[in-house]
């Protein structure tokens, strides 16, 4: 990858992806988003990954969309911010989303604007003690984007997602985990330990479980109880000819660790 505004390393099944624009707070400009992209390429090309880790280089996550890329033109021209909107946080959104494996995200510090929300998109959230989530679209006259208006009534209920988004109040991490946005908030100091100690963990999991409990999860807000029963029933049918299962249940009868191929 020539842009280096965004690391990738492949290693036993682990991808970690950091956002690297750490004197910009890691905002996204055109090229970052392709970086991006390319990243992801080279994870799904590869095949193997069974978990992915996602975090920010130096204080911050993502302070969001870089406004210096994507500024009035001189001339009084607006940008067509649905056109960027749709090439770029969209897609990466439902990519994330659909990744087939736990994606993890460790929030070192300030995520804001389409940051704080691609970290909510991301399947598990931890954060940094001294991290803020903002939704920042409101100090500039826009809508909270990057599937934000639908993820966070979802997350922490109607009154809590106006109040965040309306306001563009901070809130810190302990107050996040508490609320339901992130899965929890640990000190400063654990962050790297804690994101360490997951990734090991999925890493030698039975990948193909955890990617369908994902998918089930994700997908059951469009689903009635009847239709998420049919496919809780068809997914069990798919899992239980899989090597993990076999696997999984010789190692509990034997009394032993168990040792997951993700198949």
């Amino acid at each position: 990858m020539n842009d280096q505004s965004i690391l990738l390393s492949l290693d036993g099944g682990v991808a970690r992806v950091t956002l690297n624009r750490p004197d910009r707070l890691n905002s996204f400009n055109t090229a970052m988003h392709a970086a991006l992209v390319d990243a992801l390429d080279r994870i799904e090309a590869e095949g193997g990954t069974r978990v992915m880790l996602l975090t920010g280089a130096g204080r911050g996550f993502c302070a969001g969309q870089d406004l210096a890329d994507r500024a009035v033109a001189a001339d009084g021209r607006a940008p067509d911010l649905g056109d960027s909107v749709e090439r770029f946080y969209n897609p990466l959104i439902r990519r994330l989303a659909a990744l087939p494996f736990p994606v993890i995200c460790a929030v070192n510090g300030v995520a804001a604007g389409a940051g704080a929300n691609i970290a909510l998109a991301c399947d598990i959230v931890i954060a940094a003690e001294s991290a803020r989530f903002i939704q920042s679209f409101a100090k500039i006259g826009l809508v909270p984007d990057s599937g934000g208006t639908w993820i966070l009534p979802r997350l922490v209920g109607q009154a809590r997602a106006l109040g965040l988004a309306l306001t563009g109040e901070p809130l810190g991490a302990a107050q996040a985990a508490e609320w339901g946005l992130i899965w929890k908030a640990v000190p400063d100091d654990a962050l790297a330990a804690e994101a360490d100690a997951l990734v090991a963990q999925f890493a030698t999991a039975p990948t193909a479980g955890l990617a369908a409990t994902k998918a089930l999860i994700r997908g059951s807000w469009a689903n009635d109880l009847d239709t998420e029963l049919d496919l809780q029933r068809d997914t069990m049918r798919r899992l239980g000819q899989s090597d993990d299962y076999r696997e999984g249940v010789a190692a509990f009868l034997a009394k032993r660790a168990p040792v997951f191929t993700g198949r």
